[in-house]
């Protein structure tokens, strides 16, 4: 198979020995995950659902402003991405992740995704920075509606109170869950190892995470690419996160147990 083949080639640029070594040593772990590791259970990217969503600016799906000129179109954007996820499975890396979780003492894993893969996987200490897709909130009295497979039907957008029903994620020009972030923030800021999986680091502030809180842990990427943050981490290993976190903990398995 060639460079062009859509293939997805590892290149360890840090032997994977050593960041095993920084794990079996670490009593506090952070893990930032982004889109890349969803991508791996068929997932599409944010613009990726259908050809029909291309032809849409960002704001008029994924802002206040947008849900307020036309909220029809935004749910009918967010049902299909609903669906996409009833239909996705955690993959290796989800699963690794969660098998990690359950080694380290202090674990905390923060995710820029809303599609509830790591839940679903098994992880506990989990921190959704962007909200999650499981549930529609009213825009007026805060009320919950848990979404189905399909999401919300249109003739349920407009709540008695007079607000509307909305996604529970953070949209474009919105702060994040207070209490995710101070919590995330801790985490980051006491571990010893920070991995950052399957993100490109250019979404702030979550990509703050992973160099601006902690100086002096053992930083680790785990991504195919190249990315904003390459040049500031310990290590890079660079390939899928599906193919490289399941190696991970199997070597921290192994060396646990010599």
């Amino acid at each position: 198979m060639g460079p062009n083949d859509g293939s997805v080639r590892t290149v360890t640029v840090a032997p994977l020995g050593e960041l095993v070594a920084a794990l079996r040593a670490a009593s506090s772990v952070f893990v930032l995950t982004g889109s890349g590791i969803s991508a791996e259970s068929g997932l599409p990217t944010f613009r990726g659902v259908g050809g029909l969503w291309r032809t849409h600016r960002v704001e008029e799906l994924a802002s206040p402003e947008g849900f307020a000129r036309d909220p029809a179109l935004v749910w009918t954007w967010y049902n299909e991405r609903r669906a996409a996820h009833g239909r996705a499975q955690p993959n290796a890396g989800h699963v690794a992740l969660a098998k990690l979780d359950n080694l380290v003492g202090d674990f905390t894993l923060a995710t820029q995704n809303v599609d509830s893969l790591h839940l679903r996987a098994g992880s506990r200490n989990t921190l959704e920075l962007h909200g999650s897709l499981r549930e529609a909130r009213c825009t007026g009295c805060d009320a919950r509606l848990a979404l189905q497979d399909d999401g919300l039907p249109r003739s349920e957008i407009e709540h008695q109170c007079g607000g509307r029903f909305r996604p529970d994620i953070v949209w474009f020009g919105e702060p994040l869950p207070q209490a995710a972030w101070r919590a995330a923030a801790a985490a980051a800021a006491r571990a010893d190892v920070i991995l950052v999986v399957g993100t490109s680091a250019v979404v702030y502030p979550a990509a703050a995470l992973a160099t601006h809180y902690n100086r002096r842990a053992f930083v680790a990427e785990i991504n195919p690419e190249a990315t904003a943050i390459s040049d500031r981490v310990t290590c890079a290993l660079r390939g899928s996160a599906a193919e490289l976190l399941p190696r991970l903990v199997g070597g921290l398995q192994a060396a646990r147990a010599r």
